[in-house]
């Protein structure tokens, strides 16, 4: 075990950061933290840099994989006070201010890493609701390997369909059902309409992808749930026009490998014939949340969140900041800010955080934490979208091209962007998708 340099022992030792995870929030906290007087360790156990808003379109090949990838490597080369790691976090040692790493590339485990401040940036998983047995047939759109397993499944069950010669069995391959009627489930079942009505026309000899069926399931009454309800009416009407079925105010009781089991509000349960179901329903905190508060002796909620201050610190640990979607945060008062679960959340805590640190090594104090909300937005298909930008309500194409221009813009690395707006410039006018790839190793691909 390394011994702690501490400044009274060298004059010249510089402050250490170590920042856990590498998605929006904490790269935020790495990046901000470029020209400060510390020495900045970035672990995550993957050695990329996720633009998961735009998963949705890898799964239904309008953007190959490394599209909205970054290497983390490559994010960080020109930052000198910065260096990546490659592992997995298993524990926290709050008193010896240690974090314990595993699955590193060179085949070690338990090792531990010193700090001086400790950031924690776990992110969320998708809740199955006490079923984690469904996730062998609904497989989730939060990370890259999701939305792979995802392509594979859409196109797969066209091919399949194209050989089947029983007629029941060829509806149930057709038959795509997205579970949440969030952005996310909203943008999915878009996409997948689009594909069948779009993308695929003219690929196939024995089946019509016109006659894909794609059902939207969701629990509460109107789809889009944080939006206007003018906007969720709006949004609705734009999705049966592509041709999804919403089934608003009903709940998926059940998901098997060849059917989906729904209730609807009056209790009657229907079983649906579908061999593809993707789940982008409920949100849980990444398991660090729940590391990270039994090393402090706390509790996380029934969604797996770990309570912080209006400074984003453990309440006995001022030293220790968690962000992002596994947290959430109580004022001086005990009362839940309430912060949705979306990046813009997450990157403005990243950048809060940094700021906390420069100003703590200046002896400076920082006012606590409070969100800007810049509004929503969500994209239905071809110019079809909807938005709320501080209160100005967007439909059609102006949120389309709203939605368009935003996402270009936090997308990191000036070859993506480019590659990307090419990629959706040429699938605009062709109406085509070129990453439709069926990679049946299950390893990562374009």
């Amino acid at each position: 075990m390394q011994r702690r340099i501490s400044k009274t022992e060298n004059e010249l030792a510089r402050h250490r950061v170590l920042v856990v995870g590498g998605g929006f929030g904490g790269l935020q906290a790495v990046r901000k933290l470029g020209d400060a007087a510390v020495d900045v360790t970035l672990v995550d156990r993957q050695n990329f840099h996720l633009f998961q808003p735009l998963a949705y379109q890898v799964a239904t090949g309008a953007l190959s994989a490394a599209e909205i990838a970054t290497p983390l490597r490559a994010v960080l080369k020109r930052q000198a006070n910065a260096r990546v790691v490659l592992a997995e976090v298993t524990g926290f040692d709050l008193e010896r201010r240690q974090v314990v790493l595993d699955h590193l590339p060179n085949g070690r485990r338990g090792v531990t890493l010193d700090y001086d401040t400790l950031v924690v940036a776990g992110g969320s998983q998708y809740s199955y609701f006490g079923h984690d047995d469904w996730r062998a047939n609904a497989p989730e759109l939060k990370s890259l390997a999701g939305a792979l397993d995802i392509r594979n499944r859409i196109l797969t069950a066209f091919e399949a369909a194209e050989v089947e010669q029983d007629e029941e069995l060829r509806r149930s391959w057709l038959t795509f059902v997205v579970v949440g009627g969030g952005p996310t489930g909203v943008e999915m079942a878009g996409q997948i309409a689009e594909l069948a009505r779009e993308g695929l026309r003219g690929d196939f000899r024995a089946v019509d992808t016109h006659a894909a069926r794609v059902l939207l399931v969701e629990t509460a009454d109107r789809l889009l749930t944080g939006f206007p309800p003018s906007l969720s009416r709006k949004g609705e009407r734009a999705l049966e026009q592509l041709g999804v079925t919403p089934f608003v105010g009903q709940t998926v009781v059940d998901v098997g490998p060849a059917s989906v089991a729904i209730r609807s509000a009056k209790g009657e349960v229907e079983h649906v014939a579908a061999r593809t179901v993707i789940w982008a329903a409920g949100v849980a905190a990444s398991p660090l949340a729940a590391a990270l508060a039994a090393a402090a002796g706390s509790r996380v909620d029934r969604a797996g969140r770990l309570t912080v201050t209006t400074a984003l610190t453990l309440p006995d640990h001022q030293e220790v900041f968690a962000l992002g979607d596994m947290v959430s945060v109580e004022d001086s008062d005990g009362a839940i800010v309430p912060l949705p679960g979306l990046a813009p959340v997450a990157m403005q805590e990243g950048r809060y955080v940094a700021r906390v640190i420069r100003n703590r090594l200046r002896g400076r104090v920082t006012p606590p934490f409070k969100y800007v909300d810049k509004g929503n937005l969500a994209t239905i298909g071809r110019s079809k979208a909807v938005a709320d930008v501080k209160g100005i309500h967007l439909s059609g194409f102006p949120a389309w091209l709203t939605w368009l221009v935003v996402h270009l813009f936090y997308l990191i690395g000036f070859q993506n962007r480019l590659l990307v707006l090419t990629r959706w410039t040429f699938s605009f006018v062709t109406r085509g998708r070129g990453a439709r790839l069926i990679n049946r190793s299950g390893s990562s691909a374009n």
